[in-house]
């Protein structure tokens, strides 16, 4: 009985194993004889990718575009600034979060232009004429963001990164790298924002205590000072024209 059983689980791993040992050759035929994922060097020495390999780079880049976008632009500093104005006027969900984050991109768009027309003029459009190497363009490119982020950053957290790095002082911009910049650009950015935030605070926190005191003279304490103080600071907001300057401001802080 036992030798039964041994036979036919001898003969099933047989045919297991028939069955198995095509489908891996065919495999490692398709895989060995794909063409589409090739790097050739031409007569020149220059290295050209296939299609294949700059379609799954294209496909990466665009999964890590929105921490590009948070991490190396304005957008940061932007909706963090929108976010405590919203809470300064004490309009709850108003604007919605989708309206804030659309102003910010518009915004970001705007002030990052100048800096985006430069690597689609220097980078971008040589590559695509055939007259850059991938590797040369992604390198201009990142040079002239490199160069926007150090214009951007505060001397304090660069230097901070670069001695938690173990780097000495850096002779130019260009040897600033990108793993000391990018976290420092981010921590510049959060500092200026929150700077920026707490003077916009300033106004409305005096309107609410002045409200608050008023009230508490004519004895509403029952009433809530933040309900009445909302149409004050709206009318405050709207008579200088809060919007286009808190815009304004933001897009002045920066430098191309």
């Amino acid at each position: 009985m036992i030798d039964r059983r041994l036979s036919i689980r001898a003969l099933s791993l047989a045919l297991v194993s028939a069955a198995l040992v095509p489908s891996i050759s065919l495999a490692q035929t398709a895989v060995e004889g794909m063409p589409a994922l090739n790097v050739t060097t031409g007569a020149d020495g220059e290295t050209q990718y296939s299609l294949s390999l700059q379609i799954l780079a294209l496909m990466t880049a665009l999964t890590i575009l929105p921490s590009f976008l948070l991490g190396i632009t304005a957008f940061t500093r932007v909706i963090i600034v929108l976010s405590i104005l919203r809470q300064a006027m004490g309009t709850q969900q108003t604007p919605p979060n989708q309206v804030l984050i659309s102003i910010a991109l518009f915004l970001t768009f705007y002030i990052m232009a100048p800096t985006f027309e430069q690597i689609y003029e220097k980078a971008i459009s040589p590559y695509l004429n055939g007259q850059m190497q991938p590797v040369a363009a992604i390198e201009t490119g990142a040079a002239i963001l490199s160069e926007f982020l150090i214009l951007n950053t505060r001397e304090s957290e660069l230097a901070m990164f670069a001695e938690m790095a173990g780097d000495a002082p850096y002779e130019s911009n260009e040897d600033v790298p990108y793993t000391v910049l990018m976290p420092a650009f981010i921590t510049s950015e959060l500092k200026t924002a929150f700077q920026i935030g707490f003077l916009l605070f300033l106004p409305f926190l005096v309107i609410d205590l002045v409200i608050a005191s008023i009230l508490m003279a004519l004895g509403m304490m029952m009433l809530s000072p933040m309900l009445v103080s909302l149409p004050f600071k709206l009318l405050l907001f709207v008579l200088v024209d809060g919007w286009a300057m808190t815009i304004g401001s933001i897009a002045s802080t920066y430098v191309n």
